[in-house]
């Protein structure tokens, strides 16, 4: 208890940290003959000087291991848990990740594909570990309506009862938390005021019997604030928008400038790609030092913003920015 006390702590102001390591645990993604680059550590292909049998996995899904660093003070935490256990186990076995070095989970938002892992994991990490969650996460059934009318229902990755039984300890909140004395800001729900980010329009979940549209207000956000920098977003899947994640991020900080932006952009599909161009533009009045778009952001977005900006990392399973 005392050590969620210490970490759910509020303060009045983002701290600035000294230095960041974002680990990509699982991702859409991996490449093992990318090199290293200026600040970019890529998987290594070599083990004890011999080529590992076994692999690095990609699938459609996202983790980051994720530390900050004040002086002599490190805090990590697990930003989602990938869409399978198997992906999640076996990469963080590969890269040698220590269960017990994650002081908290910060779920973005109830989908499979951020949380399929979760189990395996708190049955990993220490007893008591801090989940921090928006409380429409735990909203079942939902669905994805076909435009035959047939409704698919989403699998039930996160439940309540079952991370309670394990141990954990589940913060749930809409607003903004912060998390160890103030080094990293959980966004909470974020607004929606950008005309071109309409998220999902096909989304459905049952809300006391009754099915309502399904806007995703589960989804959020990590803000941290890198020293002499600006700001550092990242995001899961970006229900909300990447440009209204900026926005909320710059808001509730009161800091206006962004170093970088880490994650989901969710620019793939029929309903995402007429924002395409309309979120670069936005991108580029922001002198964003680092992108590193990841998962649901798609092949055309991706590649698109690869070719406008010079600033664009290409994500991979493995790989630690290291900011």
């Amino acid at each position: 208890m005392e050590q969620v006390n210490r970490i759910t702590k509020k303060t009045e102001i983002i701290k600035p940290i000294d230095r960041i390591e974002v680990l990509i645990i699982v991702d859409n993604y991996v490449d093992l003959l990318l090199p290293d680059s200026n600040f970019v550590n890529r998987a290594p292909v070599l083990a004890n000087k011999n080529i590992p049998r076994g692999t690095l996995f990609a699938e459609h899904g996202l983790s980051l291991m994720i530390s900050v660093y004040l002086g002599e003070e490190k805090h990590s935490l697990l930003f989602d848990t990938g869409y399978t256990e198997i992906s999640i186990m076996n990469n963080i076995n590969k890269l040698m990740i220590n269960p017990d070095d994650i002081e908290a989970i910060v779920i973005s938002h109830f989908h499979m594909d951020h949380t399929g892992g979760i189990n395996s994991i708190v049955e990993r990490c220490k007893k008591g570990v801090p989940i921090f969650v928006h409380p429409d996460a735990f909203i079942y059934p939902r669905y994805m309506k076909l435009p035959d009318g047939r409704k698919l229902i989403f699998p039930r990755t996160l439940q309540e009862k079952d991370l309670l039984n394990k141990g954990t300890k589940i913060v749930k909140t809409k607003q903004p938390t912060y998390l160890f004395n103030g080094l990293v800001l959980v966004s909470g729900e974020i607004e929606r005021l950008v005309d071109f980010e309409k998220g999902m329009p096909n989304l459905l979940l049952e809300r006391n019997g009754i099915i309502e549209k399904d806007i995703i207000l589960d989804d959020q956000a990590l803000i941290i604030y890198l020293k002499d920098k600006g700001l550092i977003i990242i995001s899961g899947c970006a229900h909300s928008g990447i440009i209204n994640t900026i926005n909320y991020a710059k808001k509730i900080t009161n800091i206006d400038t962004i170093y970088a932006v880490i994650g989901g952009f969710h620019l793939s599909g029929q309903y995402f790609e007429s924002a395409i161009i309309p979120t670069i533009s936005e991108l580029k009045k922001l002198d964003i030092k680092v992108l590193v778009p990841m998962h649901c952001t798609g092949w055309k977005a991706s590649k698109k913003i690869a070719d406008e900006f010079s600033s664009f990392i290409l994500s991979s399973v493995g790989t630690k920015i290291i900011l």
